[in-house]
């Protein structure tokens, strides 16, 4: 196994930012760099060995300081939306940046995904790895307590990609950690991603109201669009989703083991599959309907539905809908989250 650094750039401020280049002896090579934490790219075999990089990305650090659709980013300290921007916790009443309004989104104007991590690369046996640090101090984006937060990304032999993440706090805080990559597994500039089957582990979703709020109903998938618990194509009934495609929590099908099947996705013409597994209850599946003459790497226009994401996470909004599963982390508290992508050809 082989782990590269160098320097992709500086921030107005001057701060050098450092990009890693992970890679196994399959052929497998991923790019993680310090500004937002953020996965820049991953480099796989189809099934007749022609590698193509199959997440959507940038050539330069300028691009990503500009990005507005969270390309690759760790997002924190609250993915998803919070209704109103606003929460009471221990009977004091917090009011964050609504940056997508009503809405506060992705932890804010300035969120994890626009702050620079220090970066820590390791080698450890049959995976190597880059772990990434950050502390987020009280008051930061409207947020209570100081947290400190570590994300790591590691490789393995067997093509795995795991993202692990652990965060601390001195003062009760929301936490809601997620990755935001866009996905194309027949290979970035190849086209649009609706003939990718997908197969979804859960039975219910979380409906919402016009805000993208979730109105705290979990709403059984059966005989609707929303039904992928059998793997179905992604643009097979997508015409039929309000808001022009998919871009909804799917509340996961947990039953013991903490890491769970969340995901799985194979594109047809390159034989590529991707397995999701994670911890956390739900996963957001949005099908990039936004992206519209976004120029990315090498020149390449990203357009609808030309990647999709699938974001481990905590349902939105559950800081102020009690019956949602807790993402309040309290000192002497450890917040953990792992989710792991398995890639493979066939």
């Amino acid at each position: 196994m082989k782990l590269e650094e160098e320097i992709f750039g500086l921030t107005p401020e001057g701060i050098q930012i450092k990009r890693y280049r992970l890679s196994n002896r399959a052929d497998m090579m991923v790019s993680v760099m310090s500004f937002g934490a953020t996965l820049t790219s991953v480099r796989v075999p189809n099934r007749t060995g022609e590698i193509d990089d199959i997440v959507l990305g940038f050539d330069t650090l300028d691009d990503y300081l500009a990005d507005v659709w969270f390309l690759g980013a760790t997002i924190g300290r609250y993915a998803n939306r919070i209704a109103q921007g606003r929460f009471a916790l221990d009977g004091v009443q917090y009011q964050l940046a609504q940056n997508s309004p009503p809405s506060h989104l992705h932890g804010g104007n300035k969120g994890f995904h626009k702050v620079v991590w220090i970066p820590e690369p390791h080698v450890r046996g049959d995976s190597i790895g880059v772990t990434f640090s950050y502390l987020s101090k009280e008051g930061e984006e409207g947020y209570p307590g100081n947290l400190s937060v570590q994300v790591t990304y590691t490789l393995n032999e067997a093509n795995e990609l795991t993202l692990g993440y652990e965060a601390t706090t001195d003062q009760t805080t929301p936490i809601n950690l997620t990755n935001h990559t866009y996905w194309n597994l027949r290979g970035v500039g190849s086209g649009r991603i609706l003939d990718h089957e997908l197969h979804l582990n859960a039975d219910c979703y979380l409906p919402t109201d016009e805000h993208r709020i979730p109105t705290g109903e979990l709403r059984p998938v059966s005989n609707t669009v929303m039904d992928f618990r059998s793997a179905e194509r992604i643009g097979g009934r997508i015409a039929q989703v309000t808001g022009g495609g998919y871009n909804h929590c799917y509340v996961l099908n947990k039953k013991g083991d903490p890491l769970s099947l969340a995901a799985r996705v194979r594109e047809p013409h390159s034989g590529r599959m991707i397995e999701m597994h994670t911890t956390e209850p739900g996963v957001h599946f949005y099908t990039g309907h936004f992206l519209d003459g976004y120029r990315g790497a090498c020149g390449i226009i990203y357009n609808k539905y030309d990647g999709f994401c699938l974001e481990a996470q905590h349902f939105p909004n559950s800081v102020n809908i009690p019956h949602f599963p807790s993402t309040l982390l309290r000192p002497g508290e450890v917040y953990r989250q792992t989710t792991t992508f398995k890639f493979l050809a066939a």
